[in-house]
């Protein structure tokens, strides 16, 4: 049965190349004439553009049914649905095996069969028909399950494909023409293409030599015009080469260099045809008549390297993006940098049967060619050469103690892999490059080698200084400095003699400019390779049919509304938090305030009361309630964990009760204090806190206090405000949750743990949030199944028992940050498995319904409104868009809901992967907009992500690193010191487990409150 799937599903994607062959090996394909693909306008067939069914049809329909291997798309009479494999253009990562199956309980019913119950369906108990209710809710159960006959267990599938697009767009607001930067491909290839795979030398040469004996003369002559390359292993061509080829390259002889016998510069080049590739299967797959299977994947990956063939041979190239040699736009950034603006160039199949080329500006940095030694000064912020030579010595930390490397000589690893050429031996050696290994601790003048004199015809140990005075008559100015060992064995510089080599926020109007400008550098006119192949690309912006949607009203105390309009802004004068964290019924009573002494800004006595008389009275203007007016103020404490404690017994002495809250006035921006300060709050105290900057607290400005003041009444317990509506409930019908997650990584090369963390709302409009974060490994994005369970099981239970009677909600929306196409699946598989297995063993019979939404920023669309714009050139807040840049048949669409300070605003991008509840697109666009505005601590509409359930995630991630396992006297988390207390070899590789964070003490559910914001 599994042979006559495939059979079929291989017919059908003959047919829908036009191909009556084998498919894509063909000789018929490759003898053809090469032909053109005209671009249309056709949206594909009704069953791909339809969704899945609402509720119970689409639990039927989605999946295999029980006992088959295979099932059909929905609405559709072809067969099987081919694997949905990810657009390369859009991500290459692949899923390639995911372990689908949940095990859930099985229980037995009163007919004495076996009933598995599953969380998100519900048996109809209908006391007049009961076999009827019975046998439906098994035929849906059954489209979900399957038997493993080796266990004898039945097994759960979560839904491989994603969620298709709704039947119809958006249609609140009004409509606007929006100009993307996304430029339609008009015509493309439609010929058989053959890939071949390529060997130069032995396999493992470097990707320089590599492009270097491709480009030779040999090649080409042997290859011909026409041939593509991805400067790796792969290379594509129009004509079939049966036979495998072999060619011999000498470099040296083809650059007129004298021929070394004892170092041979030859090399050989194997060329060997792997497959052949019928592009026709891109406009099948647009047009809907097949899925998105390998012959798809290989096509567009074709057409990706085909852009890219000719800018990487004129330009810089970096993965993607592209900059000039000889670049004008360039902005020196200090410490050796520089700044450059270059292109972004990427081909994506998007919705209206087409393909696009998104182009943007690219923004990266090099280091400037100079003299080595000149950088490193740069580079360690010495004021000479002569100073440089005084910061790399080693220095002694304790009596006793041995010496070691300062922090100026570590500094100098940031110039490690660069490439240097030796400046001592005259222009001609420019192109010979070295490699910076590493610094040598020894200098010129104590770094001693054998060297054989052959005037003496004896052998001498010699330092460098004396050998470049000897041969090269030079002079070293700097002989103090440290010497640079590059990774060819033996070969050492003095840092004055090797010199750099170069490698290679903006307003939507100059952001434009940038482009077109990238555009001239790209030249798609004249690319030779577009003519070979016969590409060719609209020159004109792309401009779409977009939607303005309607802004939401700001609700707050007293049914005080405000209209934000399309400015998307408002502010607090005169308005009170929609729910004070201090109210009648709990008032501020038990609080205290310290003053941090270690630092250039002193706040002294007169300075820090005025400051709380001016909060104290800012916050009662909003609607708070003080009943402590003057809190014990402590002061000239140096050590952040002896304030802590400090204040916390001055404030619970005072009131006989534990503290509310506790104040910090910190003397500077002191990134380990805060920390150290955040985590004996959490940690040690179990108390909520508010750090504020002594230069503020000097100026005491209004807006400055009632920024504070959101962040602070949301610690205690409050709401700063929320999007008016007639329903208490919001745009939710059913008891709803939201949940968040979002990872956080260290920066490249550290070793500190990726940080997991995951919100969940705590009332029925999903303004308030709580969270929990826990180490996630090392890098690691997807979140672990005990990090899921051990961080939302408790937030479960606090919302059940709170928000809903005990009861679990019916609808959960899971917003997830940060993560690619090519983990979509991951996602699914893992992560939402692991929370549908929570609701399950909490409650087998309730029927929770899942939406699973991606957001993410990390993309180059933006928008450049035609008319309508606000005063930068940006949209207004609100602008939606659903097509012609979007997935082909997947739901996925583009809002941008803020108004952007400076610069191009960046609108973030949502991918529906499952939507349970078939919510239309209207209510779910909506919600998302409107949810923007009930972000707690700003007013306006969030801009780094959309949903506040994401945003607060980003944060509570962040401000985790606070609860790490180690020791103050390691130092600042970052330090080599806090690295140390991380690895246990001197390998300096990640550890494969690491230290759970220290829990934040409970005693008065602050992991329930807003403690991250």
């Amino acid at each position: 049965m599994a042979g006559a799937a495939k059979k079929r599903a291989k017919q059908d994607r003959q047919a829908a190349l036009g191909s009556p062959g084998s498919g894509e090996g063909s000789t018929q394909a490759s003898e053809t004439r090469p032909g053109l693909v005209s671009a249309g306008g056709y949206d594909g067939p009704s069953d791909l553009t339809r969704p899945p069914g609402r509720g119970r049809q689409m639990s039927s329909a989605a999946l295999p049914s029980h006992g088959s291997r295979s099932a059909s798309r929905p609405g559709s009479s072809r067969g099987p649905a081919a694997p949905v494999l990810r657009d390369p253009a859009r991500d290459p990562v692949l899923v390639t095996s995911i372990n689908r199956n949940i095990d859930l309980p099985v229980v037995l019913t009163n007919t004495s069969l076996p009933l598995p119950i599953v969380g998100f369906f519900y048996i109809l108990l209908d006391p007049i028909s009961p076999l009827i209710s019975l046998y439906s809710f098994e035929m849906e159960v059954a489209a979900f399950r399957h038997y493993n006959r080796e266990t004898d267990e039945v097994q759960y599938d979560i839904p491989k494909d994603l969620a298709r697009r709704p039947p119809t767009f958006n249609s609140s607001g009004k409509g606007v023409i929006i100009g993307i930067n996304s430029y339609p491909i008009t015509t493309f290839p439609g010929q058989t293409v053959f890939q071949y795979d390529v060997q130069i030398g032995t396999g493992v040469e470097k990707r320089g030599l590599i492009s270097a004996v491709w480009a030779s003369k040999a090649v080409k002559s042997a290859l011909g015009p026409g041939w593509i390359f991805d400067g790796n292993k792969i290379a594509w061509a129009q004509k079939e080469v049966k036979q495998e080829l072999k060619i011999p390259v000498d470099l040296d002889a083809e650059k007129g260099a004298t021929v070394r016998p004892d170092h041979p510069n030859t090399h050989r080049v194997v060329i060997r045809k792997t497959s052949a590739i019928n592009l026709a299967a891109v406009k099948a797959y647009l047009e809907g008549k097949m899925s998105f299977d390998n012959s798809v994947l290989e096509a567009i990956n074709f057409l990706d390297h085909l852009l890219r063939e000719t800018p990487t041979k004129k330009l810089i190239a970096l993965k993607r993006s592209f900059f000039a040699r000889v670049n004008d736009r360039r902005t020196l950034l200090g410490g050796g940098v520089e700044a450059m603006k270059g292109v972004y160039q990427s081909i994506r199949a998007a919705h209206g049967a087409h393909l696009v080329v998104n182009v943007d500006v690219s923004n990266t940095t090099f280091w400037s060619e100079a003299p080595l030694h000149i950088l490193a000064v740069q580079v360690t912020k010495a004021a000479n050469a002569d100073d440089l030579v005084h910061k790399c010595k080693k220095v002694t930390k304790g009596v006793g103690l041995e010496p070691v490397e300062s922090a100026a000589f570590k500094e100098l690893r940031k110039l490690k892999k660069n490439k240097v050429w030796a400046v001592h031996r005259g222009p001609g050696e420019r192109e010979k490059l070295y490699t910076i290994k590493q610094f040598n601790q020894l200098t010129a003048r104590t770094y001693k080698f054998k060297c054989f004199n052959k005037s003496k015809d004896v052998e001498e140990e010699l330092t460098i200084e004396q050998y470049f005075k000897r041969r090269y008559d030079w002079t070293l100015q700097f002989p103090d400095l440290p010497v640079v060992e590059t990774m060819k064995k033996g070969v050492v510089f003095p840092m004055e003699t090797a010199a750099m080599i170069k490698f290679a926020v903006t307003k939507p109007a100059e952001r434009m400019a940038a482009i077109e400008y990238g555009l001239k550098m790209l030249d798609w006119q004249n690319d030779q390779a577009f003519k070979e192949y016969g590409l060719e690309i609209q020159g004109s912006m792309l401009k779409t049919n977009a939607r303005l949607l309607t802004n939401p009203q700001v609700e707050f105390g007293g049914k005080n509304t405000v209209n934000p309009g399309v400015s998307g802004r408002w502010d607090l004068k005169g308005k009170k938090f929609l729910i004070p964290g201090a109210s009648t019924e709990k008032p501020l009573k038990s609080w205290g305030v310290c003053v941090m002494t270690n630092g250039m800004i002193k706040v002294d006595e007169p300075t820090a009361k005025n400051f709380v008389r001016a909060l104290i009275a800012a916050y009662q203007a909003h609607g708070g309630v003080v009943e402590n007016k003057a809190p014990p103020i402590v002061g000239g404490i140096h050590d952040a964990a002896a304030a802590v404690e400090s204040v916390f017994n001055a404030a619970g002495n005072q009131s006989k009760m534990r503290p509310q809250m506790l104040v910090f006035v910190l003397p500077e921006k002191n990134a380990f204090q805060y920390l150290r300060i955040k985590k004996s709050c959490d940690c040690r105290y179990g108390v909520v806190s508010q750090c504020v900057q002594g230069a503020h607290v000097q100026k005491c400005a209004p807006q400055y206090l009632s920024n504070v003041l959101m962040k602070f009444n949301a610690k205690l317990g409050g709401t700063t405000a929320k999007v008016a509506s007639k329903s208490p409930t919001g745009h939710f019908k059913v008891p709803t949750v939201i949940i968040g997650a979002d990872v956080s990584h260290a920066a490249p090369g550290s070793l500190q743990p990726s940080m997991a963390a995951i919100t969940v709302s705590m009332d029925k409009i999903a303004a308030r949030y709580a969270a929990a974060c826990e180490t996630n490994g090392h890098r690691v994005e997807m979140i672990t199944t005990d990090n899921v369970e051990t961080m939302i099981k408790p937030l479960l239970h606090e919302w059940c028992s709170t928000i809903n009677q005990g009861r679990l909600p019916q609808h959960v929306y899971y917003f997830r940050d940060g993560v690619s196409e090519g983990q979509y699946q991951h996602v699914l598989q893992q992560e939402v498995r692991d929370i549908k297995r929570i609701f399950t063993n909490v409650n087998p019979s309730a029927v929770v319904k899942f939406t699973v939404i991606v957001a993410s920023k990390r993309h180059h669309i933006r928008f450049f409104p035609t008319s309508g714009a606000d005063r930068n050139g940006n949209p207004h807040p609100g602008t939606l868009v659903e097509k012609d840049v979007t997935h082909p048949f997947e739901y996925d669409f583009y809002l941008s809901s803020h108004s952007a300070i400076q610069g191009t605003a960046r609108p973030t991008h949502y991918h529906v992967l499952m939507d349970e509840v078939g919510m239309s697109a209207n209510d779910l666009q909506n919600m998302i907009y409107e949810h923007s505005y009930q972000y707690m601590r700003s007013t306006t509409p969030i801009s780094l992500l959309t949903v506040p359930a994401v945003y607060y995630a980003h944060l509570a991630s962040n401000r985790a690193r606070s609860h790490e396992n180690i020791p103050a006297s390691a130092g600042p988390h970052t330090s080599e010191d806090a690295m140390k207390q991380r690895s246990t070899t001197s390998s300096e590789k990640p550890p494969t487990e690491e230290k759970a964070l220290i829990p934040m003490l409970d005693t008065t559910k602050i992991r329930a409150s807003m403690w991250y914001i």
